[in-house]
């Protein structure tokens, strides 16, 4: 399935393995739009779904207070679409602190967002759940909450991605364990139900390097790209200011990817912060296939580096897109994060 899903140029980070063509159907106008950076303005923890005819934008608001999402027919478009709440925190009790990284998912026939909240008595009690929405169009359906992602251990957990593999639906998401001194490392494990795990989850990666570890010793944010024959897992690192910073892992597509002997983490840093571009903490990326055909990093930066106070609560972590390359042996090149301004066509 998954060699199918390649020469389609399919992106399985967007949920379920949707086939994905090089070009979408009756979109009018499409070769005129002009991506520019920032593509959306303080929304943090980008995420960009293509389904059908449509892209779906969602990440953090800088109140952390509720999940929204926008749609248009071209990645320009996001821009400037109307956004919709989905769904608000309460004003007291569970899910009514913080609010983080919403992903839209399209699988068994509905929709389902997956987004980290904190408790109303305790804001950093972070917890997975997950929200469904049976309508053909996400903006006007009725959403409810399924309930809480059951992992083995009661602990801070967020930033969850779902993709298909071989038929097999998985997720990924970052969690602390138990007995393990960091903030998040990175899980892996088939889905049984939208909440709950087929098998017990393998541990991919431990922030230990020291570009994983500044600030905070943090593995978040996972997002998959297969292409060429494997399986690309990004993640972020560090503090959330402009130490923050992508990594990666890889696994032959052949490979038993619960395995984490399958799975080899680049030395140093995919993407990173560019001081030249004026481009600082980069990352908590997913991954879109455009309208013509090219394979989209998406992630967010800020505009500066200095912050006052505690970088959580700066607002103003921009969502930006910029094209991937590919090197000779097939691995994706992020390159450096590009300058404000219009996107250059490859």
């Amino acid at each position: 399935m998954l060699n199918q899903i390649m020469n389609r140029r399919d992106l399985i980070a967007g949920g379920a393995a949707l086939s994905i063509a090089a070009t979408v159907p009756g979109v009018a106008q499409a070769k005129e739009a002009k991506i520019t950076n920032p593509l959306i303005l303080q929304r943090a923890d980008p995420q960009i779904l293509r389904h059908g005819d449509w892209f779906y934008f969602t990440g953090s608001v800088p109140e952390y207070d509720r999940i929204v999402l926008r749609r248009a027919r071209t990645i320009a478009g996001l821009k400037d679409a109307p956004e919709t709440v989905l769904w608000r925190r309460p004003a007291s009790g569970r899910m009514a602190g913080y609010i983080w990284a919403p992903e839209i998912h399209h699988f068994d026939g509905a929709w389902h967002v997956y987004f980290a909240a904190g408790n109303g008595d305790d804001k950093f009690h972070i917890r997975t759940y997950v929200l469904k929405g049976q309508s053909e169009n996400p903006l006007t359906a009725d959403w409810s909450l399924l309930g809480q992602f059951e992992t083995p251990w009661d602990t801070f957990t967020l930033d969850s991605t779902i993709f298909e593999h071989k038929g097999v639906r998985y997720i990924c998401w970052a969690q602390r364990e138990p007995g393990i001194e960091t903030n998040s490392n990175l899980y892996l494990a088939p889905l049984k139900t939208p909440t709950t795990l087929a098998a017990a989850p393998a541990r991919l990666t431990v922030p230990t390097l020291d570009w994983e570890v500044r600030g905070f010793k943090v593995a978040e944010g996972p997002a998959i790209l297969a292409r060429n024959g494997r399986l690309f897992l990004t993640y972020s690192a560090s503090a959330t200011d402009a130490r923050y910073c992508m990594g990666m892992l890889t696994a032959d597509a052949e490979a038993d990817i619960m395995n984490p002997a399958s799975w080899t983490k680049s030395p140093a840093p995919v993407f990173a912060t560019s001081e030249a571009n004026k481009v600082y903490g980069p990352g908590h990326n997913s991954f879109v296939v455009d309208e013509h055909g090219r394979d989209l990093l998406v992630y967010h930066g800020r505009d500066y580096r200095e912050i006052k106070g505690d970088p959580l609560f700066d607002p103003n972590r921009h969502a930006r897109v910029q094209p991937i390359h590919y090197r000779a042996d097939g691995t994706p090149d992020f390159g450096v994060p590009v300058a404000n301004g219009r996107l250059n066509s490859r």
